[in-house]
């Protein structure tokens, strides 16, 4: 009778299975069989209670029997018994040393307890009694993985998976090996394969929506996370992971929703409130991101990513002792996360014999669990690290390697950009330029300061921010937001400049009026608000139209020097044209050429050009001349703008805040064996620079 009640268990026939065992315990009441059977059958019922009462029964008939207690030890774990999951994992292998299950079963309650050496001991115990047992070695694996052994872990997935082709757990647990390996496409097909042999599976949804993530596939990565969403609801986890997407895709407010309903499901989750920070940081709102990273990091002090934005904000802020401490210690609890080193260099001076440097040497000699992008940024990060030395050969074969690795991971137009300057100077016309002046919108308030990255606009900006009527907004996308929104009679979008020729007077002067009140909303008692996003050099004669009495200041600095430090800059931000050597230099050529167009078109005076060089020379008549350009009293505050304490938002935030130094002044020479395709890009532009330098 129990041959046959285990058949109908086997074949999902239980409540004709647990009838045959209890008929069977009604003709023999002490019958261990019978009632380990029924423990089997309740657990498969998901009554776990109920399974454990079964067994322990039987144990209570037959003690000395391995199987039972290995079956109630797996069943107390399950219920979250994991000490009585360990003395009955123990008694099975005491009395049965080659039971494989058993081993395997106390290898996993050590698991569970964090004890992940002891628990590969055990299953290399199971292992060694049967070589063939495929659960065995997908779980050694994930205690591999715990211990951070993930090129070990790999194989034993791929010996699992051999033996049980159909085994799901073991590839979504290999996928997460290789997505640990740095190895996401591999890692998307294993998690691909786990689902489909389990195609509902919400922890694999969202662990392909990661690997997706890695490979910044993020809308395939956001309609996995919904559909794991969908699944589970209740996740807190699936949750922090989708509002993680939605920032990378710039969806700022339901990221917040997302991470919110984290945080109504799990109040103490260390990584909603680090996903917090983003979001306030994103925002703009420094203070508040450094609250929820350190409410973060309260939660799990060795959380290392909330350590590295934390550093962000306190570099931003101006506390550049804090903000090293930080990159330091979140390097302290994870010495790979490639992307710190990137922060650190930015922060510090390197000095022969760094330690810094030589576990960075160390991370780039690494063979393997680097991925492209880790290399990338070590690359630039040892860049920096060796111009610091005055190693410039090898400075530069970094700096090189680095950028010819962002190159390849992006997609650049460069005739596109190049036809947007050539459409933007044939609609600018001087005739189109007076036809139009005279109405847009008058407020004073907006002071724009434009340029090429790295020629000193930040620094330019923190002069002016120093003055008490005026606010320094950094890097705003607002004018861009505001062309976008321009549309023609019939509703439809007009692309920027083509709207420019039919806009009339009232079209104009929303414009100005759309950017003025957004802006207006960062300062709202301010007289003044800076804009040093350097790109608005594209909207210069817009600006002249739609906003008549805002300032422009545009930043000249040596072409050669401009570009180098354009060159050794990893950006945040998108600056797609200066990953290769001759793009940027065709780049900045046309860039500058557009530049004496505007001189050419505008009135004069209209826009001042303020050289990096002459502010570095003189300080005091240069920042009086920018001050007098604004229409402002002089300032003595705006001479020591490295106090002024204020959030800065660039690359350069870590310089403006040292007082003014002429080191950066011919940067380029160290390199100049290097430039060629640089110096052939710029033509005239370079052999001006260079030609200046050999008069010097």
């Amino acid at each position: 009778m129990l041959i046959q009640a285990e058949r109908c268990r086997r074949e999902g026939r239980l409540a004709q299975a647990q009838a045959l065992c209890r008929r069977e315990l009604e003709a023999e009441p002490a019958l261990a069989e019978a009632e380990h059977l029924l423990g089997i059958i309740a657990h498969q019922s998901g009554k776990l209670a109920e399974a454990i009462e079964h067994v322990r029964r039987a144990i209570a008939i037959k003690p000395d029997v391995a199987l039972y207690h290995a079956n109630v030890g797996e069943m107390c774990r399950l219920a979250g018994r994991v000490e009585d999951a360990m003395v009955a994992g123990e008694r099975a292998v005491a009395l049965d040393p080659n039971a494989a299950g058993a081993w395997n079963n106390l290898g996993i309650a050590r698991f569970d307890q964090g004890r992940f050496e002891d628990a590969l001991r055990d299953y290399d115990r199971a292992i060694a009694i049967d070589d063939k047992f495929a659960q065995a070695h997908s779980n050694r694996g994930n205690a591999l993985q715990r211990l951070k052994r993930f090129a070990e872990a790999e194989p034993c997935y791929r010996r699992a998976i051999a033996l049980q082709p159909r085994f799901a757990d073991a590839y979504n647990n290999l996928g997460t090996c290789l997505r640990e390996l740095k190895r996401p496409e591999e890692a998307k097909t294993a998690y691909r394969k786990a689902l489909e042999l389990n195609p509902n599976n919400a922890e694999t949804l969202d662990n392909l929506a990661l690997a997706l993530k890695d490979l910044e596939r993020l809308d395939e990565a956001a309609d996995l996370l919904r559909r794991a969403l969908a699944i589970d609801a209740n996740s807190d986890k699936f949750l922090v992971h989708y509002a993680t997407v939605l920032i990378d895709q710039d969806k700022v407010d339901d990221a917040e929703a997302a991470a919110q309903s984290a945080i109504a499901l799990n109040a103490d989750n260390h990584d909603a409130a680090n996903v917090m920070g983003r979001i306030a940081f994103e925002r703009g709102k420094l203070d508040a991101a450094l609250a929820h990273y350190r409410r973060a990091i309260a939660l799990k002090p060795d959380l290392a990513d909330a350590y590295n934005n934390m550093g962000n904000v306190l570099k931003e802020l101006g506390k550049l002792a804090e903000a090293r401490d930080a990159f330091v210690a979140a390097l302290r609890f994870d010495p790979a996360i490639a992307g710190v080193y990137v922060n650190l260099a930015d922060a510090k001076k390197f000095t022969p014999g760094d330690a810094d440097l030589a576990a960075m040497e160390r991370l780039a000699a690494r063979t393997e669990g680097l991925s492209k992008t880790d290399r990338m940024q070590l690359d630039f990060a040892l860049g920096k690290a060796y111009a610091d030395l005055k190693d410039y050969d090898r400075s530069f074969r970094h700096i090189v390697a680095g950028n010819a690795a962002k190159r390849a991971s992006i997609a650049y137009d460069e005739s596109g950009t190049l036809k947007l300057f050539d459409r933007i100077e044939a609609i600018f016309t001087r005739q189109l330029i007076e036809a139009k002046s005279g109405g847009g919108e008058p407020s004073p308030m907006p002071i724009f300061v434009i340029g090429m990255p790295r020629s000193g606009t930040t620094l330019i900006e923190q002069i002016i921010a120093s003055h008490p009527a005026v606010h320094g907004a950094g890097e705003l996308i607002t004018l861009n937001e505001v062309v976008l929104t321009v549309r023609g009679p019939h509703g439809n979008t007009l692309p920027y400049p083509d709207f420019v020729p039919a806009a009339d007077a009232r079209a104009l002067q929303q414009i100005g009026a759309r950017y003025v009140a957004e802006v207006r909303k960062l300062a709202p008692r301010s007289a003044h608000v800076t804009d040093k996003m350097p790109s608005n050099y594209f909207f210069a004669g817009l600006i002249h139209l739609a906003l008549p009495n805002a300032k422009i200041i545009h930043c000249l600095r040596d072409p050669l020097d401009t570009c180098i430090s354009c060159f050794s800059k990893l950006f945040s931000a998108e600056q797609n044209h200066t990953y290769d050597l001759a793009e940027l230099g065709r780049y900045y050529r046309r860039y500058h050429r557009l530049m004496a167009h505007w001189r050419a078109v505008l009135p004069a005076g209209r826009i001042l050009n303020v050289r990096y060089e002459d502010v570095v020379e003189d300080l005091d008549a240069q920042a009086k001349r920018i001050i007098a350009h604004c229409s402002l009293p002089w300032d003595e505050r705006c001479l020591a703008f490295h106090q002024t304490d204020r959030p800065v938002r660039t690359a350069s935030a870590s310089q403006v805040r040292q007082p003014i130094y002429n080191s950066a002044v011919g940067r380029w020479r160290v390199y100049e064996r290097h430039l060629e395709p640089l110096v052939v890009a710029l033509g005239g532009l370079a052999e001006a620079a260079t030609a200046q330098v050999k008069r010097a």
